[in-house]
């Protein structure tokens, strides 16, 4: 695999926060099983040690891989997709256990990709994808990961916005003319009242993520009583 080509095009498996074209990612639902590594273990109660592939990784996968002409399914670059857990357990080179000999790790940890002129991965997500290989790069899913509850911009939105929404709209990639890799860009969608239509699909706005999974409804409360707070910087 030519590692120019595992090209990653910021943005969201989850949020394309995008009114004027879009990101074109899909995140399949349920989860497939049938494929070594899967567990197929569904859990409403999470559990903090454990991560999960649904909720945690996929989403970072789709956002910055699985973009039309990258590693979505029409695209295939060098083969290699990245859209559901069956795909890229079969097409990214995820050895089970072991992140070092992992070509879906290990192509993100040298700095080849996100190629340049994209934005990189965050340590965080990038200690999730170890993490998660490191566990045997299973299946799981938690389905009561979200609280509402929790909706300070720190807690909630930045990070669901992070792994849902910057592959397609940050300083490098702001397609639609939206950046909301910072705290002034998001602010600025909500101001309009671009975020919450686009997210809530609002008439007369296009839904985000669009092909994709629309967010939860504990995501949509959480994002709701942000804004009805004042979208503060907190």
């Amino acid at each position: 695999m030519k590692r120019k080509h595992f090209a990653v095009a910021m943005l969201t498996g989850g949020l394309c926060l995008l009114l004027i074209g879009a990101c074109k990612h899909m995140i399949p639902y349920p989860i497939d099983n049938g494929v070594p590594g899967s567990s197929g273990n569904v859990t409403d109660s999470c559990d903090p040690s454990k991560i999960y592939f649904q909720q945690q990784i996929l989403p970072i996968l789709v956002s910055n891989c699985a973009q039309s002409g990258c590693h979505d399914n029409g695209s295939h670059r060098e083969g290699v997709v990245l859209v559901s857990y069956s795909s890229v357990m079969q097409t990214g080179g995820v050895r089970a256990g072991d992140p070092s000999r992992s070509k879906l790790y290990n192509i993100i940890a040298d700095g080849s990709m996100p190629p340049r002129g994209y934005s990189k991965l965050s340590t965080a997500q990038f200690n999730l994808i170890y993490q998660w290989i490191q566990q045997g790069a299973k299946d799981l899913v938690c389905q009561n990961m979200c609280d509402s509850g929790v909706y300070s911009y720190s807690a909630a939105i930045q990070p669901l916005i992070a792994n849902k929404c910057e592959g397609c709209h940050n300083t490098s990639n702001a397609l639609g003319g939206v950046n909301l890799s910072t705290y002034n860009g998001v602010k600025a969608e909500v101001s309009s009242g671009r975020l919450w239509g686009s997210v809530n699909g609002s008439p007369g706005y296009v839904q985000m993520p669009q092909n994709g999974s629309k967010l939860s409804d504990c995501e949509l409360a959480q994002i709701q009583k942000w804004i009805a707070d004042g979208a503060p910087n907190n």
